[in-house]
């Protein structure tokens, strides 16, 4: 999970500008409507719903946009059709890349996605090519700062975690999609602090970039996650964090 842990940590010294905060403000709207849609309205009863919520609670996002787009995606305000689509491609150097978007028109969307893989030195490929290379799994990263090994450790097996590691950013643990949720509670209610908590898809194996390839792949990176129709996008590569930092 190195080059996943790596990638986050630059993300989250990047974050905090305003226009930063805009664009992730449309993408949750985005989420949390089409999470009302296809699991309905009730927090309580729809795990995706409850996490669109959570993280747009955590950027500040007003409740009145929460709920409006609650109203949307329950039809009972007029939201549009958001599709959700799920583009796969490679990245400079064989990278795999999965990118998901939620857009309300599919021709422009694909147009400027494909743009965007041509102009860093990737390709958009056909459904299926990477998808088997990754698997859906809760990704959960905890500080070092003031907590040892052994004590992170113990707590994600308690709590019902599948892996822990020990990475440049700090403790990765990994679970199955259905225990995400009760593990990310379990460990705040022990008192560790959680930076990342997100259901993501993890590749079986990475790439290690260098030079020219790990500054194109960067940029890729930036431009699909800046657009936004784009809400997630998930890659194979590693990249050593001096590099990135020196992109970045």
């Amino acid at each position: 999970m190195s080059g996943h842990s790596k990638w986050h940590s630059i993300k989250h010294k990047k974050a905090a500008t305003d226009a930063k905060r805009g664009k992730a403000f449309t993408k949750l709207i985005k989420e949390i409507t089409v999470a009302a849609r296809t699991g309905g309205g009730d927090p309580e009863g729809n795990a995706r719903l409850r996490k669109a919520i959570a993280d747009a609670k955590a950027v500040n996002m007003p409740a009145d946009n929460i709920k409006r787009a609650v109203m949307k995606g329950t039809g009972e305000l007029d939201g549009g059709s958001i599709e959700e689509i799920l583009y796969e491609g490679y990245g400079p150097g064989g990278v795999a890349l999965m990118v998901e978007v939620m857009t309300d028109n599919r021709n422009r969307t694909v147009s400027e996605v494909r743009h965007l893989f041509d102009r860093y030195g990737g390709n958009l490929g056909e459904n299926g090519c990477v998808a088997w290379m990754f698997s859906k799994r809760g990704y959960i990263l905890i500080p070092v700062e003031g907590v040892d090994e052994e004590t992170a450790m113990n707590a994600a097996i308690e709590a019902g975690a599948d892996d822990f590691s020990v990475q440049e950013s700090g403790y990765e643990i990994l679970t199955t999609p259905e225990a995400f949720e009760s593990v990310c509670e379990a460990l705040k209610g022990k008192g560790l602090d959680v930076t990342t908590a997100e259901l993501s898809m993890v590749p079986q194996t990475y790439v290690k970039l260098e030079g020219k390839a790990a500054q194109q792949m960067v940029r890729l990176m930036e431009a699909l996650e800046d657009h936004d129709d784009i809400q997630n996008v998930h890659a194979n590569f590693d990249i050593e964090e001096s590099e990135l930092a020196g992109v970045v």
